[in-house]
């Protein structure tokens, strides 16, 4: 397929800035790929969709407070740090994007917080905004992510024109985060609240967790027509045994496997196996998914509304059927439904 073919009009009013009060409130638009038909709801509906052995698959990875604000020695420029991973913890090396990248070459270093107590030394270059940092520190690995953490703040998408806020510390989380390494949340996890993962358990739905390190890759632009040609960053992602074994019983007994974001539906096509079964996994993905696709583990899929262009709109069009897809998303932005990770909600079964 095209990269034109994933163009639709979105009027900025419609991306959500910030999330409804209540985790399970925001709106749901459930799309039935066998009949075509769309229905509206409020997400706490989704109750009703499923019943005793079916398996919701969320996705676990915790996100860090990754952006950070540093100044230039000497001139005392203020620099833009993005934090991507730790690649090393004894020497304290990191991953980073730094903006404006012109103003940062190998050698300089870079000064953190009202007193300047944390130092860094850039000690190469990895992309035209990419550097890898040292950060100058004398203590235990422990204290020093505390102290770096400290500093940052929550990575919110570039599509939510703000500075982060002390409330998207717990808003861009979901409520089971909980391993460490993401600078993406999850954003369909976000809708979950404790009440109605209570409810579900008491209905008898199983709850069941992969990791994926959610990256930056999926908000880079495309600058491909053909999506072919198109390379996906890669993300550590981990499919455990028990997740495999509550997955291949569902499936053997015929109850319903739900991928609760396009990260979860990335990484289960990743681990697929024979008939329709996961496999054990632990290790990197740079699977790109674009229409056609066959899905193989997953029946349903709870994601968010997604930008133009995005490859997550390009994954949920594969899943749900490109046609029926761009016409829900039409008929989500006439019915003026809040797009993006703090936006409403799409169920699609079938």
């Amino acid at each position: 397929m095209k990269l034109s073919q994933f163009k639709f009009n979105l009027p900025d009013e419609l991306i959500a800035s910030h999330p409804v009060p209540e985790r399970d409130e925001a709106r749901l638009m459930v799309v039935n790929r066998r009949t075509g038909v769309i229905t509206h709801h409020i997400f706490r509906d989704i109750l009703d969709c499923y019943d005793d052995g079916d398996v919701m698959v969320f996705n676990d990875t915790l996100v860090f407070p990754a952006l950070l604000y540093g100044n230039k020695e000497k001139t005392g420029a203020r620099i833009e740090v993005f934090l991507l991973r730790e690649l090393n913890a004894d020497n304290k090396l990191w991953d980073v994007l730094v903006e404006p990248a012109r103003k940062i070459r190998i050698g300089n270093k870079l000064y953190f917080g009202d007193d300047d107590s944390m130092v860094a030394e850039v000690i190469d270059n990895t992309t035209s905004r990419g550097r890898t940092l040292r950060f100058l520190y004398d203590g235990p690995h422990d204290q020093f992510k505390r102290d770096l953490f400290a500093l940052g703040m929550t990575p919110l998408p570039p599509y939510i024109d703000r500075e982060p806020e002390a409330r998207d510390a717990t808003d861009y989380q979901c409520i089971f985060a909980e391993k460490e390494g993401a600078v993406v949340a999850p954003a369909a996890g976000l809708h979950f609240s404790r009440g109605l993962l209570t409810r579900l358990q008491i209905k008898g739905v199983k709850k069941a967790f992969i990791t994926v390190h959610n990256g930056l890759g999926a908000f880079r632009e495309i600058d491909v027509e053909d999506l072919t040609k198109h390379r996906m960053d890669s993300e550590q992602m981990i499919v455990s045994p028990e997740l495999v074994e509550t997955v291949n019983r569902a499936h053997d007994e015929n109850h319903r496997v739900v991928a609760v974001g396009t990260s979860v539906l990335r990484a289960m096509s990743t681990a697929e196996s024979m008939g329709g079964h996961l496999k054990t996994y632990d290790g990197w993905t740079n699977k790109f998914i674009f229409p056609p696709y066959d899905f193989a583990v997953a029946n349903d899929l709870i994601t968010n509304f997604h930008m133009p262009y995005s490859t997550m709109l390009m994954m949920v069009a594969a899943f749900g059927g490109y046609e029926l897809v761009m016409e829900a998303y039409n008929e989500a932005v006439k019915e003026g439904y809040r797009f993006g990770c703090y936006g409403d909600a799409m169920l699609i079964m079938g």
